[in-house]
């Protein structure tokens, strides 16, 4: 099974730079999208039933804001899509968007919170960090084998950005954010990526659009897929798929084994 994730920054705008060939051409089950920045409504009915997928979406209460979308090969059983995890101040920010799949796979959706605001919003983020790590231990402990994906909008160690040392203050390295993700592989969550390429220097999945960063490769890998540790011995392949272009985000890939 591939499980793409991709930070899209609007879904309307990636459209319009190719979106649709990309998805076309995908070699992919499961497609996770977050930012799609509108609801269904507001979407053209190719964006919304794309040729060959299954799409599922959980906006934000906010027009324009956050939103995160799920496209399927398999049509999903009504009762196997989740909008939110039973957190209303978070939910309604429409950032969880759950699909379970054959064999006791939960695909999370996720689009974690920004922390640059203030503290206020700092706060918030750690503590979605802290509620939904509750929330997925708790699937897990009921036998479900879970893989989030997302933006997780934080750069995990040293090696996830390109200068660390200058973004030791800046939301998104923080010690108190990347503690948040130590708490998750702590409690027997896998980095898919970095168990394939512990090592691996320069793997960044997101560039500001200033100063051409891009082109310089001055990212920070910010979208990954955690997998639950029942499912860790399954993860064959992980990737970075910095060709492709349209957002400030790139697709991640993951592939596990049937």
């Amino acid at each position: 099974m591939r499980i793409v994730t991709w930070n899209v920054n609007g879904l309307r705008a990636v459209w319009k730079k190719g979106f649709a060939a990309w998805l076309g051409d995908l070699d992919a089950d499961v497609v996770c999208l977050q930012e799609v920045k509108a609801r269904p409504d507001q979407l053209e009915p190719e964006m919304l039933a794309p040729a060959g997928w299954h799409a599922s979406f959980f906006p934000a209460e906010r027009a324009g804001y956050s939103g995160v979308a799920t496209y399927s090969r398999k049509k999903p059983r009504a009762n196997a899509v989740q909008s939110g995890f039973g957190a209303p101040r978070f939910d309604a920010e429409g950032r969880v968007l759950v699909t379970r799949h054959a064999g006791g796979l939960s695909v999370y959706n996720v689009y974690f919170p920004n922390g640059k605001k203030d503290d206020e919003r700092l706060a918030y983020k750690l503590d979605f960090y802290d509620e939904l790590l509750a929330h997925v231990n708790a699937r897990v402990a009921e036998g479900e084998k879970v893989v989030v994906c997302g933006d997780w909008n934080t750069a995990h160690r040293e090696i996830d950005l390109a200068r660390p040392k200058e973004n030791r203050k800046t939301s998104g390295f923080m010690p108190e954010e990347c503690a948040k993700v130590d708490d998750w592989v702590e409690s027997g969550w896998v980095d898919a990526y970095r168990a394939l390429h512990p090592d691996r220097a320069g793997a960044y999945s997101w560039w500001s659009l200033r100063s051409g960063a891009r082109e310089r490769n001055v990212g920070w890998r910010l979208d990954y897929h955690m997998v639950s540790g029942n499912l860790a011995d399954r993860v064959r392949d992980a990737a970075i798929h910095v060709e492709v272009p349209g957002s400030d985000h790139c697709p991640v890939s993951l592939e596990l084994k049937s």
